[in-house]
């Protein structure tokens, strides 16, 4: 079967998107004419699609429910080490997937098969019909679905995009809300200032239970708890509530309302951001019912078992090794904006001394400038490069282009495969550390090299 005929299949059928979602189960992602970048913010299609399927958000697990900008899959990544090491069992549904789309769905502590993929996504595609949903409503309620038939104690959930009107935002049995960093992204959708997207991640908040916020702007911080209180959710937020401390070893969180202070030891995720995400997690932890039972080894040991790729991750493999000088390294993040590059930036200066290189790709309409900048004083040189398996892929000539103005030594490469080599060449033979960042997808192309 041609893939023309798959993109005429596309475009003729109303149960596309399902179509689109299977085809990814045994690919990386959808060729880029099967895009899905149709967004439409709103409840109302979700919510008839899961009354057709019988409600299964109402006979799921209660909810950790999770939105922000900067660092919601890494707390998540912490809630569920937490979780696992008390012996819990977990739904998890996240987004975007890196490799294949099944890990967008974790039930009891693995990903989905692709037998209950279909499964459920066939059931969700038979009613779906004149619905014209978005492709994250589909992959939502498909998640719901799921959940619904397994065992677990506790459902992970990161909202895709905003909150208030995010598809994920329909459930009602929310034990704790996390509003995690909120920087400037996707502001043709939530706003142009930072105070407006934070009014559309508060939109899960609920009064009925707990919201943890996270490390914010101030006038980020007043908002969010102001929203709390005219609601009439206790908010439990930094700097007002508690505040972490980096310590000799490790860190420390001092929560003021009891007067006491916690030491944990460092997060096993990589980066100094990720101790404010470990931090954010272990609030959430201590705000659970007392019947989890959540002790303070059960906290230590999942920070330091958690793991999430292309979060600072440290790409070992033969190949890459093959293509650089010995001893060099390999770092994979998926920081796409500013907040997330100053944080890689920060990270990078703590990092033993090493001719350090940017390779950089990221989606058109971002701000090139703002997220290249932090990293003037810290590389050598930055190569920038097309983002593969990303439709909306910035023209590496641009990010070329911009770096040359900020004074930063700049190529253009037409793949990532040419940048590593051209790293290589620049190396002048001795170790050099890469750092790969500025959009998510990127990791599909370093599965490519991995895998040559």
């Amino acid at each position: 079967m041609s893939l023309g005929f798959f993109y005429l299949y596309d475009k003729l059928t109303v149960s596309s998107i399902y179509f689109k979602i299977l085809f990814m189960v045994r690919m990386p992602h959808w060729p880029k004419q099967f895009s899905a970048n149709f967004i439409d913010l709103g409840l109302k299609r979700i919510k008839t699609l899961l009354n057709r399927l019988g409600n299964p958000e109402k006979n799921i697990p209660p909810v950790i429910h999770v939105a922000g900008t900067n660092g919601k899959g890494s707390t998540i990544a912490f809630l569920k080490a937490i979780f696992n090491a008390t012996g819990y069992s977990v739904h998890q549904y996240t987004s975007p997937h890196l490799i294949r789309f099944n890990e967008r769905i974790v039930i009891s502590n693995s990903e989905i098969s692709d037998e209950q993929l279909y499964e459920v996504i066939e059931e969700c595609r038979l009613k779906s019909e004149g619905l014209n949903l978005t492709f994250f409503e589909a992959t939502t309620a498909a998640a719901f679905l799921a959940f619904s038939r397994f065992p677990a104690d506790v459902v992970l959930l990161e909202t895709g995009l905003g909150g208030r009107y995010d598809a994920t935002n329909v459930m009602e049995n929310i034990l704790v809300s996390i509003i995690t960093p909120i920087s400037l992204d996707h502001t043709e959708f939530l706003g142009k200032t930072t105070l407006k997207i934070a009014s559309e991640k508060a939109g899960i908040i609920k009064s009925d239970s707990p919201c943890i916020i996270s490390w914010q702007e101030k006038e980020v911080l007043n908002y969010l708890t102001n929203e709390c209180k005219k609601i009439g959710a206790k908010s439990f937020a930094y700097q007002d509530d508690w505040r972490f401390e980096k310590t000799e070893n490790g860190f420390k969180i001092i929560d003021f309302a009891i007067g006491e202070e916690s030491e944990f030891p460092m997060p096993n995720l990589k980066g100094i951001h990720q101790i404010i995400n470990a931090s954010t997690a272990i609030c959430a932890m201590k705000k659970l019912p007392e019947s989890f039972n959540i002790t303070q080894e059960h906290l230590k040991q999942g920070i330091s078992n958690a793991s999430w790729p292309a979060r600072m991750q440290k790409i070992q493999n033969g190949t890459l090794a093959s293509l650089l000088p010995k001893n060099s390294e390999v770092w994979l993040d998926g920081a796409h904006n500013t907040t997330g590059a100053k944080m890689i930036a920060a990270t990078l200066t703590t990092f033993s001394q090493m001719p350090t290189f940017l390779i950089n790709g990221m989606t058109r309409d971002r701000d090139i400038e703002g997220f290249v900048l932090p990293f003037k004083n810290v590389v050598k040189y930055v190569f920038a490069v097309p983002v593969e398996w990303e439709p909306k892929s910035e023209n590496p000539r641009k990010i070329k282009d911009t770096a040359e103005k900020l004074g930063m030594k700049s190529y253009e490469c037409n793949s990532l495969i040419e940048a590593i080599n051209l790293c290589a060449a620049k190396s002048e033979g001795i170790a050099i550390r890469i750092i790969i960042c500025g959009s998510l997808y990127l990791a599909g192309d370093i599965e490519k090299i991995v895998r040559l």
